[in-house]
């Protein structure tokens, strides 16, 4: 009877795991089997952690937010908040709002939000000013980005004084034979025109801007989490590229989303794409379209 017992739990065992289907799975950058405990343990001991998403993942925003409480809880005051969905040149108004100098609707109409603002970054914004933490707006206002995509960066020598307190120190460093901008060539991401290879400068003038953002606001024994793109951090390019030139002392975690049919192993792709990687189902709804 006893053995009629195990042998029926070990039954049941197997199909309730058989039968579930978990939203994520994690997994390290070598594809081992990790879990979220794995994932916020090792980002306690970094300086930044960089949260590559998928903009229109709701598991990914989920899990930014969750990671975020836990930081705040290990972190206090310590903790910054910074995302590539806030443009420098809204950082008064993201500071007025935290103040209580505007009122939410008057942020709101002046700050240009992105469409899912409301469901996948408000959450972020909210927590930080209920918490006292400071949230920086990292990204190149796109205005300046749609110059260097059009003009090359020497088009930005035209901008004044005050416009470029919002980018990035010029001259910017440049690597064009850099994998996250020499793909973006190979596979014609950008608009087709005179000179397609300004298009991957737009990304790098993007990056450094994060990158510099990052350095300027972080003081000695602070954590930022920065909630990016995951393109901006893949493979400790684009934003690392920089930080590592501005801040070469810098301790950073990468986390990156990527979508897969079947979660059970990471693909063979996605390895080394981040510190730990976190493999949602092809399936999983979308916030925005």
């Amino acid at each position: 009877m006893r053995s009629f017992s195990i042998v029926l739990l070990i039954f049941v065992t197997f199909v309730t795991n058989a039968q579930d289907k978990p939203a994520y799975r994690v997994f390290t950058g070598e594809g081992k089997k990790a879990d979220y405990q794995d994932m916020l343990k090792q980002a306690l001991r970094a300086d930044v952690v960089f949260f590559g998403e998928l903009h229109d993942n709701p598991i990914a925003h989920w899990l930014e937010l969750e990671l975020t409480k836990d930081l705040h809880a290990e972190k206090g005051s310590n903790l910054i908040l910074a995302a590539e969905m806030f443009e420098r040149d809204n950082q008064i108004i993201i500071d007025e709002y935290f103040s209580d100098l505007i009122k939410e609707s008057s942020f709101e109409t002046e700050a240009r939000l992105w469409k899912n603002y409301g469901t996948d970054y408000k959450p972020l914004l909210t927590f930080a000013k209920k918490n006292n933490l400071q949230f920086v707006a990292s990204n190149i206002p796109r205005r300046y980005a749609s110059i260097v995509s059009s003009g090359g960066f020497e088009a930005l020598q035209k901008i004044s004084d005050d416009g470029r307190k919002n980018i990035a120190p010029l001259p910017i460093d440049y690597d064009p034979e850099l994998a996250c901008y020499k793909d973006m060539l190979n596979m014609n991401m950008g608009p087709k025109g005179p000179n397609p290879e300004n298009f991957p400068k737009a990304q790098a003038i993007k990056d450094a801007t994060m990158a510099n953002s990052i350095v300027k606001y972080r003081q000695q024994g602070q954590m930022v989490i920065h909630y990016n793109g995951s393109y901006h951090s893949d493979r400790y390019q684009g934003i690392l590229w920089y930080l590592n030139r501005y801040s070469p002392s810098t301790k950073s975690v990468t986390i990156t989303t990527v979508l897969q049919d079947e979660t059970g192993k990471m693909s063979e792709e996605s390895m080394k794409m981040a510190d730990f990687v976190i493999v949602i189902p092809t399936s999983m709804t979308r916030t925005y379209k």
